[in-house]
């Protein structure tokens, strides 16, 4: 299992990445853990300056907008490996 993080304020974009990466990881079968992360200190603790963000296991990911579901396909499918 791997830890997501999805770093914003708690936005529709924000929202719709936390959907995203949940479907995703059901259409695939892969367990994950999704951590909302809204606190601003936390954020930029990261370096990331522009939300939705996605953090898998301290690695930044993506951020800056919602991202594609091939995007999030290809980071679960290098996970279930």
């Amino acid at each position: 299992m791997r830890n997501i993080k999805v770093l914003g304020s708690g936005c529709a974009n924000c929202q719709a990445t936390v959907a995203l990466i949940d479907k995703v990881a059901t259409a695939l079968n892969v367990e994950i853990k999704i951590h909302k992360v809204e606190d601003i200190e936390e954020i930029m603790a990261y370096g990331v300056m522009s939300t939705p963000a996605v953090i898998i296991d301290k690695k930044l990911v993506h951020k800056g907008s919602v991202p594609k579901r091939d995007a999030v396909e290809s980071w679960l499918k290098v996970i279930k490996l």
